[in-house]
């Protein structure tokens, strides 16, 4: 599968609060026109990624709908040299005109 989509509309969740990155996502959507957001995240912060896209979609975006979710199993190698695998999750969020 090819990347066409920019990197700007990708927000990688960390340990941050969530709000950090709904206002991330809003600020892409309304400062920046975009379209579409992808939220992303890895292991234990998978559920925080869902927190964040239906926080966006319930309380500040009702016209944004959840395009896509894709979810996997990506594989890392640590310092030591293990390699360690983590579920993933990708959810895309599409702004419909209101």
């Amino acid at each position: 599968m090819a990347e066409e989509k920019k990197e700007d509309n990708v927000i990688y969740i960390g340990k941050k609060p969530a709000m950090g990155y709904v206002l991330a996502a809003l600020t892409q959507f309304n400062n920046n026109g975009a379209k579409e957001v992808i939220i992303k995240a890895r292991g234990k912060l998978t559920a925080k990624a869902i927190t964040v896209a239906e926080v966006l979609r319930n309380r500040y975006l009702p016209e944004a709908v959840v395009k896509d979710v894709k979810i996997g199993t990506e594989e890392l190698t640590g310092e030591d040299g293990k390699v360690s695998r983590v579920s993933a999750i990708e959810i895309t969020i599409l702004k419909k005109e209101a």
